[in-house]
C-alpha cells in the first residue's frame, strides 16, 4: 500500500533535516545502509519526512541538492556525478509523487539505476493522496516497494506481496 503524502509531511515535523556534511563512507562503516534518493526538487517537504523515516531505520539517504559539489545548473557534470552516486551507494530509492513522475530527470535516473544495480537494490516508495490516488508509472511496479508498516516503521515488499521485511533488517 502506498504511503500517504500526509504521513511524509508529518514525519518531517519530528526532527530537523540533517546537514549535508554527513559522510556516507562513515555511515557504511558503522553498519548503516546508504541510498540514492530519486525525487523531484519540488517535493522538499516530503523528502524531509522521508529522510526522518530512513534515519529512524539507520539508513543514510543521499539528496543531490544537499551536495555542495553539485553544479548549480544541470550539466553533463551533473549527470556524471549522479551516475557515480547511484553506483556508489547501496540502494536506489524512487520517491513516486505527482512531481517525480512528471520529472525529466527521475525516469532517466531509474533507467540508469536499472542498468547498473541489482533489481533487489532498487526500491520504490509509492505515495498516495487523501483521495487514494496512487502515484507512479506502470514500470515502477516491477520493483520492490517501501511502505509504513502497522508498527509505524518502514518495510519492504516484493511486487504483489502483502508481507515484507523491516527496512532496518535489509
Amino acid at each position: 500500500m502506498p504511503i500517504s503524502l500526509d504521513s511524509l509531511r508529518s514525519a518531517a515535523s519530528r526532527s530537523p533535516m540533517r546537514k549535508a556534511a554527513r559522510k556516507f563512507t562513515d555511515s557504511r562503516e558503522v553498519g548503516f545502509k546508504t541510498a540514492f534518493l530519486c525525487h523531484s526538487h519540488d517535493d522538499v517537504d516530503l523528502v524531509k519526512g522521508l529522510v526522518t523515516l530512513f534515519d529512524e531505520s539507520d539508513w543514510r539517504v543521499y539528496i543531490d541538492w544537499e551536495d555542495a559539489t553539485m553544479p548549480e545548473e544541470p550539466t553533463r557534470e551533473t549527470a556524471q556525478r549522479i551516475q557515480a552516486k547511484i553506483r556508489e551507494l547501496n540502494y536506489f530509492i524512487f520517491l513516486a509523487t505527482p512531481n517525480s513522475v512528471k520529472s525529466r530527470w527521475c525516469p532517466w535516473e531509474i533507467g540508469y539505476a536499472d542498468g547498473q544495480k541489482q533489481r533487489s537494490t532498487i526500491l520504490i516508495l509509492p505515495t498516495t493522496d487523501r483521495s487514494g490516488s496512487w502515484y507512479g508509472n506502470e514500470y515502477l511496479k516491477i520493483y520492490r516497494n517501501i511502505d509504513l508498516g502497522k508498527s509505524g516503521t518502514l518495510g519492504v515488499w516484493e511486487p504483489g506481496e502483502t508481507n515484507g521485511v523491516k527496512l532496518a533488517s535489509l
